[in-house]
């Protein structure tokens, strides 16, 4: 994952949609894109004509902020998908989804996608008993996910919770309420996505 060194409200803003970088800012009324829902700089409420290609790049850039990706790692995501058996953007955005990072994101143990890879990179992360500290790890169905670590760690990870209780977990998880822990019943669809993306765009921009 990529650190996010741009002001997080503004790709939103840029991007006209909600890329849950900022955690609990995102659900409430203070977020930048419920407030400004245009562009932002001087020239932001003007309407432009975009061009085919401009909509295709800026779905493929939409994606990369929404995971934290680089541009080598993107392009291996995809080249990835585009082997793989089914649609290629359908299994793009099962694998995105299927992320260490992600999923603990999913499970509401982070506010944000970047905090929950500092989560798993500082070794507080175990999938089915195995300790994982590489975010961009691949889950697949039946795998179990804890979070671990020092009293005041799981203390602030609990109160964390219970701050994000009001977010949707993806019918594709399973939380443990008593424990910090996860189950990935099945991989995910594209129908459980809670953000527009355009996949067909950006396996359009690829097969140019």
């Amino acid at each position: 994952m990529a650190r996010q060194r741009d002001a997080k409200c503004k790709l939103c803003r840029a991007y006209g949609d909600k890329l849950f970088l900022k955690g609990t800012k995102c659900n409430t009324d203070k977020c930048p894109v419920v407030k400004r829902p245009f562009p932002p700089g001087q020239h932001g409420k003007i309407r432009r004509k975009e061009s085919n290609y401009g909509m295709q790049l800026r779905e493929k850039q939409k994606a990369k902020r929404i995971y934290g990706l680089l541009e080598r790692q993107f392009n291996k995501y995809f080249k990835e998908a585009e082997r793989s058996k089914g649609v290629t953007g359908h299994v793009l955005l099962e694998m995105l989804e299927r992320r260490l990072d992600n999923v603990i994101f999913r499970l509401g143990f982070a506010y944000s996608r970047s905090q929950a890879r500092q989560i798993v990179r500082h070794n507080h992360v175990s999938v089915s008993g195995k300790k994982v500290n590489i975010p961009s790890y691949l889950l697949n169905a039946g795998d179990t996910i804890e979070v671990r670590g020092r009293e005041d760690f799981l203390k602030r990870i609990t109160e964390m919770r219970k701050e994000l209780k009001d977010r949707l977990i993806p019918g594709w998880l399973e939380a443990d309420k008593d424990g910090l822990k996860g189950t990935l019943k099945a991989l995910p669809g594209r129908e459980d996505l809670d953000f527009s993306i355009q996949e067909q765009l950006i396996v359009e921009l690829y097969s140019k």
